[in-house]
């Protein structure tokens, strides 16, 4: 019988430790590894070459989205099913614009889960029924519901991990020794984020981070 290979990317260890012990119940499923964040599950899903990435949205260093956007890019065999608590219709599109397959909550039942795995495997696409709700009513809405006016769109990859580090907390020097470049990069990146953005208080930059789900509140 064919495995499905799994990555699992979440930030909490708690949760990846709960969510591979059930899927270790599961026969046609293998768990071939864990990340704690983005960066960690690009490199991984390069080295692992994973049918399904089950991807957290809110994780340190890349978030969900950035690295869901870049592995469809980089790595389109490796199916992402976001694993998430944000059902509300802005994560929901943003995701599925950046590739996801389908979204399960973290608090779906492990048989739910399973499912939505191997429809993501199959090609299919997998909704929860709070998620599946939200994209029927962007249908119904029409085109406007699902078109984005938002800045975050136009910001390149690198000025997007800028803009998730400075809202975690990091300082410039930090930014810089975490993404190996100069600081006065990280500055460049920084100017050009906020213009972009039209934010200039840090205060304002980290409730937008918050609101994209990059961080958690």
């Amino acid at each position: 019988m064919q495995k499905i290979r799994v990555l699992v990317v979440d930030d909490h260890t708690i949760v990846r430790d709960g969510i591979i012990a059930l899927l270790a119940l599961v026969a046609d499923i293998e768990v071939v590894g864990e990340a704690a964040n983005g960066q960690e599950a690009l490199q991984k899903a390069t080295q692992l070459k994973p049918d399904v990435v089950l991807m957290d949205v809110a994780m340190p260093i890349i978030g969900g989205l950035e690295a869901t956007r870049r592995l469809s890019q980089e790595l389109p065999d490796a199916r992402v099913l976001a694993l998430t608590q944000h059902d509300d219709r802005q994560h929901i599109f943003s995701m599925l614009a950046a590739g996801a397959r389908g979204f399960i909550s973290k608090l779906a039942a492990s048989s739910d889960l399973a499912a939505a795995i191997r429809a993501t495997f199959r090609g299919d696409s997998f909704l929860s029924p709070s998620a599946a709700r939200v994209v029927v009513e962007g249908y119904q809405l029409g085109p406007r519901a699902w078109k984005s006016d938002d800045p975050y769109e136009q910001l390149t990859t690198r000025e997007r991990e800028v803009l998730k580090l400075l809202a975690e907390g990091h300082t410039i020097r930090e930014i810089a020794e975490t993404l190996v470049i100069s600081p006065k990069t990280v500055e460049g990146h920084k100017a050009n984020l906020m213009s972009k953005l039209d934010i200039h208080r840090k205060t304002d930059l980290i409730k937008y981070a918050i609101r994209k789900g990059l961080v958690a509140a």
